[in-house]
């Protein structure tokens, strides 16, 4: 038995172009993490990679969503381990709570985002600035999502071409 045939090209092709689309997104945005000297370029490649979609239509629908989400988890998280709410026991509700602000906004499209940023900043953030901490995970996650829905732009500039 073939593993493709004539009626699985069209989904290897958009397979193929979300692949490359988050593989560019991702690297693009981990080496201007670099070159801004980010503490953690990881999280701009994760942040592109996730908000890479399967159609780039659809990237550039949601952008502007994804980047409030990135703000609300951000804020959300600076809040929580403002309060010293942070650690595993606090990963959760903060991204329960991030999440459901994003629905209550309008930006549930981007709730993952929130959640995401959020959950590592209650997590990870150990340090005795936890609204800088907050910035700094909050820039590397706009980055990722700013390149994921640039890189959507590139197969319509091509067609119009």
């Amino acid at each position: 038995m073939a593993v493709t045939g004539d009626g699985d090209r069209p989904s290897f092709r958009r397979g193929l172009q979300l692949a490359t689309r988050s593989a560019v997104a991702a690297t693009l945005a981990f080496s201007i993490a670099q070159a801004l000297k980010l503490d953690y370029p990881i999280f701009a490649l994760a942040a592109a990679v996730i908000a890479t979609d399967l159609t780039p239509a659809r990237s550039r629908e949601l952008g502007f969503r994804r980047l409030v989400a990135t703000a609300i988890g951000g804020l959300s998280g600076a809040l929580a381990a403002s309060m010293h709410l942070v650690g595993i026991w606090a990963v959760a509700p903060s991204i329960l709570i991030a999440m459901l602000i994003c629905q209550g906004v309008g930006a549930y499209e981007g709730a993952r985002i929130a959640g995401y940023i959020c959950g590592i900043i209650v997590l990870l953030d150990n340090s005795d600035s936890p609204w800088r901490y907050a910035l700094f995970r909050t820039v590397e996650t706009a980055l990722g999502v700013l390149l994921a829905w640039a890189i959507s732009y590139v197969p319509k500039l091509l067609r119009a071409q």
